[in-house]
């Protein structure tokens, strides 16, 4: 239907210089309408209603803080196991099911109750405003703060203090969803990171073989991977455990060690390191006999395994840890003690 169409009465009357409205006719058939009258809802009229608006809005963020409390309660009780058979879905994880059920109406009742408060009790008087320049003068700022305080105002968030209360509390309470969530990163390490399994009398097994061995097995210049007494590849665990504990034996002639501390926790020569580089913990498979070099393969970090393993060349932030050894009564290299300080790279509760 055209403007044209339209029955004059049925058309909007002229505005003031706010509205600039006027009639479309032949000369301008696009001139501006203007706003239909307001049409009051029952809320605005009627006390009762505006109540019972009230009342639903607060269930619905009542809602959604049993829902965030259920989240998290099934969080905590459900086993990660434990499955459900839902028609038609089947069996499901019963953890998964209730996670995101209680998630999900907790987020939508949130929506529902912010969108029928709009509705049904914030004012919807709707105001016409001609454009204004960017730079708005001191007056039109004093207008926008006053408009922002008649909006706060008729929003009846002061007067309307069971919304307002509900509302705080269930956007309060649901963050903690995400707080129960971060559990998932895992379990704090503790001090897990310091120790290994290597311990007092553990004997010193070679990785190749899986022989316990003796300082005849370790030859000047040679390079042997060694393992703690008692851990096998097929253990759970195996990866885990050998990513800490793993040793590199070198035999080095005791008057070629410099580290007077090296030389202490060596038996004749025979010294043990940690295998993993400090780096980013990429383990270290190449030695130069002649220099007594350790070279890591991931990015070139060089260790002197003659002077304490210190690092002299590449990212490596510090040197490898050294396992002091021994020998026990029936000939075997055995481990006088875990490492003194944490191996692989560096972490952020490292003393």
């Amino acid at each position: 239907m055209s403007s044209q169409d339209i029955p004059e009465e049925n058309l909007p009357a002229a505005q003031d210089a706010h509205g600039a409205v006027g009639v479309a006719d032949d000369k301008d058939p696009f001139a501006d309408p203007g706003l239909p009258p307001h049409e009051h809802r029952i809320q605005d009229i009627d006390e009762r209603a505006a109540k019972r608006s009230e009342r639903t809005v607060a269930l619905l963020f009542t809602v959604s803080m049993l829902a965030t409390v259920g989240f998290i309660a099934s969080y905590v009780a459900i086993d990660a196991d434990q499955s459900v058979y839902i028609w038609p879905l089947g069996h499901i994880s019963a953890l998964n099911f209730a996670l995101g059920m209680t998630l999900g109406v907790s987020l939508f009742c949130i929506g529902a109750g912010a969108v029928h408060w709009a509705r049904t009790l914030m004012s919807d008087v709707e105001v016409a405003e001609e454009r204004h320049p960017v730079a708005s003068a001191p007056e039109v700022k004093a207008k926008v703060l006053a408009d922002f305080k008649e909006g706060a105002k008729e929003s009846a968030l002061g007067r309307r203090k069971l919304i307002r209360n509900t509302m705080f509390g269930a956007l309060a309470l649901f963050p903690l969803s995400g707080v129960v969530l971060l559990r998932d990163l895992g379990p704090l390490p503790g001090t897990k990171l310091r120790h290994t399994l290597w311990s007092k009398g553990k004997l010193l097994v070679n990785m190749n073989t899986n022989e316990p061995l003796r300082p005849s097995d370790v030859v000047v210049g040679s390079l042997t991977f060694a393992k703690p007494e008692g851990l096998e590849e097929h253990d759970h665990d195996f990866q885990k455990e050998i990513a800490k504990a793993a040793l590199m034996i070198v035999r080095i002639q005791p008057d070629n060690i410099k580290d007077k501390r090296e030389l202490e926790w060596s038996h004749e020569g025979i010294v043990a390191y940690s295998k993993i580089c400090t780096h980013v913990g990429c383990p270290i498979s190449l030695y130069e006999q002649q220099t007594h070099h350790a070279l890591c393969p991931c990015h070139q970090s060089t260790f002197d395994l003659s002077d304490g393993a210190r690092v002299i060349f590449g990212p490596a932030g510090h040197a490898l840890p050294q396992l002091r050894i021994g020998v026990n009564d029936e000939g075997y290299l055995e481990a006088l003690g875990d490492f003194e300080e944490p191996v692989g790279p560096a972490f952020w509760e490292r003393g």
